[in-house]
This record gives C-alpha cells, sequence and structure tokens, in this order.
C-alpha cells in the first residue's frame, strides 16, 4: 500500500480535471476564437466577455495555453484567430489546393507597394525602372492582397495602390512595421550588400486614413483597377 506521502505526490502530479480549475475567461475566449470563421479583434472580444476582465492579460494567457499544442493562438494584422503549429504545417501539405507561383515582376511589385503605400502605377514602373504590365496588377488585385486606396491629386488622377488584411496575412505579419528592414533584407540575400550610398528601405505605414495628396475612390473604381487600361502610359507596352 502506498504510504500517504506518496499518494500526496501522485495526486499532485495528476492534472486537475475540474473544469472550474480553468478561469472562465479562457474558456470563454477559447469558444468566441473557435466559433468563429475570421480573425477577432481585441475589441469585437471584449465586447463579449464579462464586465471587469482584462482582454489583453487574458488573451495571452490563452496565448501561452497554446503554445506547446498543435494549435496556436495567433495575432495576425491586429487580430486573433488559431492555426496550427509553425511546425506542424507539413501535416496539410496534402489537403493544401497548389497555387500559382507569383512572376518575377509580380513580386517586385508587391514588395513595392507593400513598402511604398500609397503608391501608383507610374510610381511603381519608376521604381522598377521598367514598364510595368497590367496583367501583373491584375494578378495582385485578384490575390486581394492589394487594393486600390484612392486618387492621386495629379493630372489624370491614377489609382493609389496598398496592401490589405489578406497580404498580412498570408505572410503571417501582425503589422506592415514586421516587414524586413534593410540590414534585415541584406542577412537573407535579397539585397546586394554593395548597395549605392544613400539606399534605404521606407518603413511601411498601416495607416489607412488618406493621405493629403489623396482623394477618395469613386463609384465604380474598384470595377476600374481590373479594366482594360486606357492610361497614356500604357503607350509602348507589349
Amino acid at each position: 500500500m502506498a504510504s500517504l506521502a506518496e499518494k500526496r505526490v501522485a495526486d499532485a502530479e495528476e492534472p486537475s480535471m475540474d473544469p472550474q480549475a480553468r478561469p472562465e475567461e479562457l474558456r470563454l475566449l477559447e469558444a468566441l476564437l473557435f466559433a468563429s470563421s475570421e480573425p477577432l479583434d481585441q475589441a469585437a472580444l471584449a465586447k463579449r466577455m464579462p464586465d471587469g476582465v482584462d482582454i489583453k492579460a487574458a488573451l495571452a494567457q490563452l496565448q501561452a495555453d497554446y503554445a506547446p499544442r498543435g494549435v496556436n493562438l495567433v495575432r495576425v494584422a491586429n487580430k486573433w484567430t488559431f492555426r496550427t503549429a509553425g511546425d506542424l504545417s507539413w501535416l496539410m501539405t496534402r489537403e493544401s489546393t497548389e497555387t500559382r507561383r507569383l512572376s518575377r515582376a509580380a513580386i517586385e511589385m508587391l514588395a513595392i507597394i507593400a513598402y511604398h503605400q500609397p503608391v501608383t502605377r507610374a510610381e511603381i514602373e519608376e521604381i522598377r525602372g521598367v514598364i510595368t504590365s497590367k496583367g501583373t496588377l491584375d494578378v495582385l488585385l485578384e490575390t486581394g492582397w492589394i487594393r486600390p486606396r484612392g486618387r492621386r491629386k495629379t493630372p489624370g488622377r491614377p489609382l493609389t495602390f496598398g496592401t490589405t488584411e489578406a497580404f498580412l496575412s498570408q505572410f503571417s505579419l501582425e503589422a506592415l512595421g514586421d516587414l524586413p528592414g534593410l540590414e534585415e533584407l541584406k542577412g537573407t540575400g535579397l539585397l546586394d550588400s554593395r548597395l549605392p550610398s544613400g539606399f534605404s528601405v521606407p518603413t511601411p505605414s498601416d495607416d489607412p486614413t488618406l493621405r493629403d495628396d489623396e482623394d477618395p475612390l469613386e463609384v465604380g473604381d474598384l470595377e476600374l483597377a481590373l479594366a482594360p487600361a486606357v492610361e497614356p502610359e500604357q503607350d509602348g507596352e507589349g
């Protein structure tokens, strides 16, 4: 027969099955996040919680609870959601849909928009140094990773473009500020270590508010973004 001391040690090591031992706010958060088909921001979660709950602390605790599990609580685009743990993503390979790889031109355009937004097509071409095929822009619009923001207050009033929450979600970024900076890009080999003097990588902004040099979008602008190009800058495109 086990001694009283041994029994106490065994009881201490055995996890409690009492649901009341777990804070109720964690159970509520867990249920809300699992039931939602989309990521939820902190404000939306707080509205569904009892008064007096420290939602920020509760989310941090729930995130810590799930950190060693097969499903993790992550924050993407300042919203919270459950996702398969990164080191287990290979398990879903067979179920994932094969997607079309972006061309080099599309990747370059996406990077320019991410770092320089709001930016017009003409400005993208100036940065790249080559004429941009409208088909490349269409591909990025169709992915939902970029969107028209407004119209530049310049002759011709060209559309300005920026990234979307879908872009942040696709690349697992909490905010645009998490994009790699100049030194990080050099370290990964994506930039030549011998760059021109004065070369810099801009700090992107998540602010959706239109700038002073932007006008609001007009009715039909979203459809126009995917319509055949009629801008003068299209002359000479192949």
